[in-house]
């Protein structure tokens, strides 16, 4: 009877080690084989085309690195920079924002909250979203309450709307047991509109919402 099973006598294709590094991608000093660079000093100051080997000893003149910085431009644009410092501040960087991602701000509404109530918590959960937070806004029905549950979400897209400036919802509005909950994301940094300050007499923000530290998105 035929073997189906293939010999053992053939070779196997070498092991190939994933690359982790993210910077890895980044050409610098002898890895940058174009004849003529654009460059920029370290100091951000334009220094103008040049041939790569000038520009290279340049950089080894200051015991710097010289780093592509945008390889699609006509010539690539190159800086003469200290690369290990630039790679520490840009993980550095991305270690504070996945800190940031993961923690989670609680904000509490019910059906029948005062509108004075009800703008302090919008407050609280602007000033959450401006620290780049995400918001977890969630109203609670209690006893007969849950019989009108339009009310519920009328009060919670009013509450979408006057945070409209900072965040947005990352799915609808869902009815879950007796409560209703949504979760917001904040917009870039640049790209947020603050619509009401906190008062400095008001009480803490920890009054009001709860920090929930999650290493995964709620939905």
């Amino acid at each position: 009877m035929a073997n189906s099973f293939p010999s053992g006598g053939g070779r196997r294709p070498p092991y190939q080690r994933r690359n982790n590094d993210p910077f890895a991608h980044i050409r610098r000093n002898q890895r940058i084989r174009v004849p003529e660079i654009r460059v920029i000093s370290p100091e951000g100051k334009q220094l103008g085309i040049m041939a790569t080997e000038r520009a290279l000893a340049l950089a080894q003149q200051f015991n710097l690195d010289l780093v592509e910085m945008a390889a699609n431009a006509n010539p690539p644009v190159c800086r003469i920079m200290d690369f290990g410092k630039y790679v520490y501040e840009e993980s550095k960087k991305t270690s504070h924002s996945k800190a940031t991602a993961s923690k989670i701000k609680e904000v509490e509404f019910t059906p029948r909250i005062a509108d004075g109530d009800f703008l302090t918590k919008i407050r609280h959960a602007e000033e959450f979203l401006d620290h780049g937070n995400k918001v977890k806004l969630r109203l609670k029905f209690r006893g007969r309450e849950l019989a009108h549950t339009e009310i519920g979400f009328n009060m919670i897209k009013r509450a979408l709307e006057e945070l409209a400036g900072m965040g947005h919802p990352d799915a609808e509005p869902k009815l879950n047991g007796k409560q209703i909950n949504v979760m917001m994301t904040p917009f870039p940094p640049n790209k947020r509109k603050r619509k009401y300050t906190l008062a400095a007499d008001e009480e803490a923000i920890d009054d009001t919402g709860s920090d929930h530290d999650d290493d995964h998105d709620e939905s």
